[in-house]
């Protein structure tokens, strides 16, 4: 029996460990996405495009290894919440690396015309989505219900980022014609980053519910009292 447990506990770890390798893998790449646009490094660019297939080959491994667990294990009450919450993490973390790479084509199509302007509030709301992608992460290795909740209240300011820029490219673009395909691409740009905080902001929803066994996404469907995401 002590075996098993050693054996299960084993297969857990693992699991953890190829988690964060792909959450590592996915905060590379929306790093190097960004610099490959304010950069104008198309190499940089093709990197993260081509980097992206690890990504996807992890998340099959992250897959596969949950399945294993659960039909030969058949755990309970807190390890199954941690085992299915991994599936799910899997989906937003390869999602986030997806939308990496269409940061990165977005800035090889960019990189063949003139700048438009100086890329000020984009940078800014890459960076954001990367430290929320971090912290939902270091939420999950810890079990921090609470710096989960920290991190879903970022994305508000992601939300308002997105506005602003929006706003901008669209005078931009009622300016001078000339500036529609390139103000397009831009705008295209930040809704990547503010779907990568969506994403992060799942993410930590699925960790209070490892940790915590409630739903908080959908209060008024569950039954769950609102969760105002303060500790």
């Amino acid at each position: 029996m002590e075996q098993q447990h050693r054996h299960f506990q084993e297969k857990l770890d693992d699991l953890s460990l190829k988690l964060l390798r792909l959450g590592g893998l996915v905060e590379e790449a929306i790093g190097r996405s960004v610099l490959a646009l304010v950069g104008r490094d198309s190499a940089l660019a093709r990197r993260v495009m081509s980097d992206d297939a690890e990504v996807d080959r992890l998340e099959l491994e992250v897959d596969h290894l949950c399945m294993e667990i659960l039909a030969l294990q058949q755990p309970f009450a807190r390890d199954l919440r941690f085992i299915t919450t991994a599936m799910k993490l899997t989906t937003d973390l390869e999602r986030m690396g997806d939308l990496a790479v269409n940061v990165a084509e977005r800035a090889l199509e960019l990189n063949e015309e003139p700048l438009l302007k100086p890329l000020i509030d984009i940078p800014l709301m890459a960076r954001r989505a990367q430290e929320m992608v971090h912290g939902a992460l270091d939420a999950f290795v810890r079990r921090d219900a609470d710096a989960a909740r920290l991190v879903i209240l970022r994305d508000d300011d992601l939300d308002r980022r997105m506005e602003l820029v929006f706003r901008e490219l669209l005078a931009l673009m009622i300016q001078d014609s000339r500036s529609v395909a390139r103000a397009v691409r831009l705008t295209s740009v930040a809704k990547y980053f503010e779907r990568i905080g969506d994403h992060a902001t799942n993410v930590c929803e699925q960790v209070v519910f490892m940790i915590e066994g409630r739903v908080i996404k959908h209060p008024g469907l569950t039954g769950e009292p609102k969760d105002d995401a303060r500790p």
